[in-house]
């Protein structure tokens, strides 16, 4: 059976709708082939529910040949498509690509897809490359880096003499902005009740009615909101912060903006030696003393680590509520001695009515067992490369690289041998990096159970993204 694939982002004036897409690819599949369409789910990935369906058919056996409007529609990175070409090709599927106008099933076709695939990851990198060149740039000039309006914030364009850049104008939110920082700087006030206070009274957080101290934490740190003078300046000075500017250009009237880099493990707020601070071409709503006593007092708060966190199970921080998202956390109710679980949304900000009626003890068991049958096969672990084997890789990619220039400049005849070798050091490259794979299973198998609860908690955190508890219903979302 043909299969025709077809993919949208989101509508755009400028790009074919699915039907188009569908259109010109019966033209060379047939009125039979099977459809499979994904509506307003990006290419970057390939967790895309058509796309998974489509793989699972091609497993199975029941899919030929699949036909796609253009490469992209199918995959836009070339560490997936190789992937998924080498599935393809295991299970005798041809691919056809109609606009780009090659067909795997000719060596000709090979050789084409190999050159599409190398200068569309190319172009990708060149503008990613590009989009940072330009963030860092708009950085230095103190305008908005890009991406939406901070809370209290529109954007606008101003005119700096030379062309329209991103600038921010204080909008409405201001005033809550101010009244957050006054209220957490000169009274005794936690996050968590300031965020039950403002929910209280009606005022909506950014992106969602309900705050909570991760919101106002974010807000409480950002210097995008303060009159930043010669104390702030000298405050990111002492944290090692590199600043673009000297101490006379801050004014006590424009606020700043900080470049990081973003590292999802680590503490953002923390690593001010991996971030750059330079005056912004907005104007700031909080007073530098104000500003700098928040910070004092995050500090000395030291919110973020607690060192009652996850007492109860291993599972603490990975449990979220299905209907809110927010944490499900453990409750310990001393009258009886029991565990329940209660979703955080409702019992710290009252914006959900989720009755969770999952025993704790009940969970971890069922997660164990599943945890356990994962370890039965365990998934692929990136082990260190070896020297060795790094600048083997390193030789094999650029013999690649090579083949596939020549393939640009050679005749049909010569892209039939040229193609066969790039197939062959693409077989050695994926050996290469199999073979931890094969060093995993010599492993023995772990009894997860036997562990202690530290390590536990290490495991279930490498093995699983959340688990998202129901009131009667438990769905276990994997890393793997």
């Amino acid at each position: 059976m043909n299969a025709i694939y077809a993919r949208q982002s989101i509508d755009k004036k400028d790009s074919l709708s699915i039907e188009g897409q569908i259109e010109r690819c019966r033209k060379f599949a047939g009125d039979d082939a099977k459809i499979f369409e994904d509506r307003g789910y990006s290419g970057k990935n390939t967790k895309r529910p058509a796309f998974t369906e489509l793989m699972n058919a091609v497993k199975s056996g029941e899919i030929k040949k699949i036909f796609v409007y253009r490469l992209d529609r199918f995959s836009r990175s070339i560490a997936d498509f190789s992937r998924l070409w080498e599935l393809l090709d295991k299970c005798g599927v041809e691919f056809y690509s109609a606009t780009e106008n090659f067909d795997t099933s000719s060596p000709m076709g090979r050789a084409m897809l190999n050159i599409v695939l190398v200068f569309a990851q190319l172009e990708r990198e060149t503008t990613a490359e590009r989009v940072k060149d330009n963030y860092i740039h708009r950085f230095n000039l103190g305008a908005w880096g890009g991406g939406p309006a901070p809370y209290g914030f529109d954007l606008i364009k101003i005119d700096d003499g030379a062309r329209k850049v991103s600038s921010l104008v204080k909008n409405s939110n201001a005033e809550t902005v101010k009244y957050i920082f006054e209220t957490y700087a000169n009274t005794d006030i936690s996050l968590r009740n300031l965020a039950l206070n403002l929910t209280s009274d009606g005022i909506h957080a950014p992106k969602r009615e309900a705050w909570d101290g991760v919101s106002l934490s974010r807000i409480l740190h950002s210097p995008i909101y303060v009159k930043a003078n010669a104390d702030i300046y000298w405050y990111y000075v002492s944290k090692g912060m590199k600043i673009n500017q000297s101490a006379e250009a801050f004014d006590g009237v424009h606020a700043c903006s900080v470049m990081r880099r973003r590292d999802r493990g680590k503490n953002k707020y923390n690593e001010f030696e991996k971030q750059a601070l330079t005056v912004a071409n907005h104007e700031g709503i909080i007073e530098a003393e104000i500003w700098l006593k928040v910070q004092e007092k995050l500090n000395n708060n030291k919110q973020i680590s607690r060192a009652n966190a996850g007492k109860y199970s291993f599972l603490t921080g990975l449990m979220k509520c299905a209907k809110c998202g927010y944490a499900i956390k453990v409750n310990n109710f001393k009258n009886d001695g029991k565990l329940k679980l209660v979703c955080s949304g409702k019992s710290n900000l009252s914006a959900c009515d989720a009755d969770i009626a999952v025993d704790l003890r009940e969970l971890e068991s069922y997660i164990s067992d599943e945890i356990e049958k994962a370890l039965e096969t365990p998934p692929n672990v990136n082990l260190p490369d070896t020297n060795e084997n790094s600048e083997e890789l390193l030789s094999i990619e650029r013999k690649i690289e090579r083949l596939v220039c020549a393939l640009a400049e050679g005749s049909e005849i010569s892209a039939v041998y040229i193609t066969k070798e790039i197939e062959r050091l693409h077989k050695m490259r994926e050996e290469m990096l199999n073979k931890p794979k094969n060093e995993v299973q010599k492993f023995e198998k772990i009894d997860f159970k036997s562990l202690g609860f530290g390590e536990k908690k290490l495991v279930a955190s490498q093995f699983i993204n959340r688990i998202l508890i129901g009131e009667n219903e438990v769905n276990i979302e994997w890393k793997m």
